[in-house]
């Protein structure tokens, strides 16, 4: 199984949209910078069809060394969480895809 990246969505930019590599580039890093940008700012990123980013506070709690086994705070952080919406779910769980459904590549 390979990793989807961003040079993959880049490379699909320029193929599809006939842009160019380095503009196809910079469209996938803005995008990219948008939403690290709005959860900076505390906002709920939703992309319809897709999914929501959302940050969660984690409190502070007791962990373990693996190494050692000696319990060690693990201190309290926010965290970035990603709930896929009820199409993405139904597309993956059927194995379609928007290109199939389409008919566009």
């Amino acid at each position: 199984m390979s990793a989807l990246t961003k040079a993959d969505l880049a490379e699909h930019l320029h193929e599809t949209l006939d842009v160019s590599k380095r503009d196809a580039k910079q469209l996938v890093e803005s995008f990219f910078e948008e939403i690290r940008h709005c959860l900076r700012e505390n906002e709920q990123v939703k992309l319809s069809g897709f999914g929501n980013f959302d940050l969660r506070d984690k409190r502070e709690r007791p962990g373990r060394n693996p190494k050692t086994g000696e319990e060690i705070p693990i201190s309290a952080r926010r965290v970035v969480t990603f709930r896929p919406g009820q199409k993405l779910k139904g597309r993956v769980d059927d194995g379609s895809s928007e290109r199939e459904a389409t008919g566009k590549a």
